[in-house]
């Protein structure tokens, strides 16, 4: 995989004219909590990053790369990350939303992401190329305070979507939703990775010069955790969830058994999180559709079962529990971020949520995560909500985050008995992430 940045095209001095209803983006964006921000912006300035293309990246092109860390492999890191961050990550984002309804655009969470977006965008394309171990290190200084800073983009963008209803078809706010999302996974992915390897540089075990360098302790090259035992992070996740259940409800409440089978010795390299968000979500509603059905109370309720399926080239993860099967108002808007019989109860819930970063601290209590885990990112900082705060958006985040790596994430539901849910992951991390280039927005 070549990190090297490209060369930046000639700079142009075309002046985009938007859609008529969007003229008054660039004066609407104007936020006094940055007095800096000039009272014009002219597309212009993204027009040259907007036409640069997009370098999807695989998780086993991460991993070879940072398998061997050398310096100038650290620092041709940093420069990829410094060049791909503010093109399709951050520019082809900004673009879509200036080109979306006046209406919209000038809701305070929408616009808010835009400021966000648009002042990481500024910071990055201004950096000059990073050439020593210092550079690099201020580099990810940077990094770390735009992650946390952007630690409040996913629920100010739920609360949005859903404030404006109406103003757009659903079908069209759940791609702009889907799109913001997925380039926001890419976004904080290589980021997260960079910063990974960086701490593995200056790891006191780490010798660039050595023929290997692995900890043989450390199962981690940068945020790829190379072996997930499926059956392992079921249990775990299984576990933390039901901690999380009892602060909620008390701890007598008879909670259902998690039963594991099929391939138990199932592995594979993935980003731990990432697994753990999803996992961590099915779970939650599972066992609290178990738990809620009234004609388990006062008896034992029936377990969930996990069964695992490996192939050569895939690793699927069957939940099915006896809850009683997703209820029919909710069925069709199931996949939806803007649409469904309770979306005044979403926003009201996601206005209590001041962060959301999608890791497994959604689901677990507060407390140090297991010896031997992946690298502690800026993901990781997050209050965690109890089980009964539904926001109505873990199952379409669960799903972007499946198909992110190419995988997939499927729901069966069984009115009055109970859900099949179906996650499949590409076992060999050879597929490229999936991402929104700018062809494909404008296709739909």
């Amino acid at each position: 995989m070549s990190l090297a940045p490209r060369t930046s095209p000639p700079r142009t001095h075309t002046i985009k004219i938007l859609h008529p209803r969007n003229t008054c983006h660039a004066r609407l964006f104007t936020n006094t909590t940055s007095t800096r921000t000039p009272a014009w912006r002219p597309s212009s300035v993204l027009d040259e990053w907007v036409q640069r293309e997009a370098r999807p990246i695989s998780l086993r092109q991460l991993t070879f790369f940072g398998a061997r860390l050398t310096e100038a492999r650290l620092l041709g890191s940093a420069n990829y990350v410094r060049t791909e961050l503010p093109t399709r990550r951050l520019a082809h984002r900004l673009r879509d939303m200036q080109t979306l309804p006046y209406f919209v655009v000038t809701n305070p969470h929408i616009s808010h992401v835009y400021e966000l977006y648009y002042r990481a965008f500024e910071k990055y394309r201004r950096l000059p190329e990073i050439k020593t171990l210092e550079d690099n290190d201020r580099f990810c200084r940077i990094i770390k305070e735009t992650l946390d800073d952007h630690l409040t983009v996913i629920p100010r963008l739920a609360i949005g979507v859903l404030e404006v209803q109406g103003s757009m078809r659903p079908e069209e706010t759940d791609n702009f939703m889907t799109t913001l999302l997925r380039s926001r996974i890419s976004r904080r992915t290589i980021a997260e990775q960079h910063l990974a390897l960086t701490d593995t540089f200056h790891a006191p075990w780490h010798f660039p010069d050595a023929k290997f360098q692995s900890d043989p302790h450390n199962d981690h090259v940068g945020e790829i955790f190379l072996r997930c035992k499926a059956k392992e992070i079921v249990e775990q996740c299984a576990e933390t969830t039901k901690d999380l259940i009892r602060q909620t409800y008390g701890s007598s409440i008879p909670l259902p058994e998690i039963q594991v089978y099929g391939h138990t010795g199932a592995s594979f390299a993935y980003i731990l999180s990432h697994l753990e968000y999803i996992i961590g979500e099915l779970l939650r509603n599972s066992m609290q559709a178990v738990i809620e059905q009234r004609r388990h109370k006062g008896s034992t309720p029936p377990p969930i079962e996990v069964l695992i399926c490996e192939t050569h080239q895939h690793v699927i993860i069957r939940i099915s529990d006896q809850g009683g099967g997703v209820p029919k108002d909710v069925l069709p808007y199931l996949w939806s971020f803007s649409k469904g019989p309770r979306s005044k109860m979403r926003r009201e819930n996601l206005s209590r949520v001041p962060r959301l970063a999608a890791t497994m601290n959604e689901v677990k209590p507060s407390k140090s995560r297991v010896e031997g885990e992946h690298h502690d990112g800026s993901l990781e900082s997050l209050t965690t909500r109890p089980p009964d705060l539904r926001l109505g958006i873990g199952l379409p985040m669960s799903r972007i985050y499946a198909e992110y790596w190419a995988g997939s994430l499927e729901l069966h539901s069984l009115e009055g008995y109970g859900v099949d849910v179906f996650l499949q992951i590409p076992k060999l991390g050879n597929k490229n992430e999936k991402l929104s280039t700018r062809a494909s927005m404008d296709a739909v």
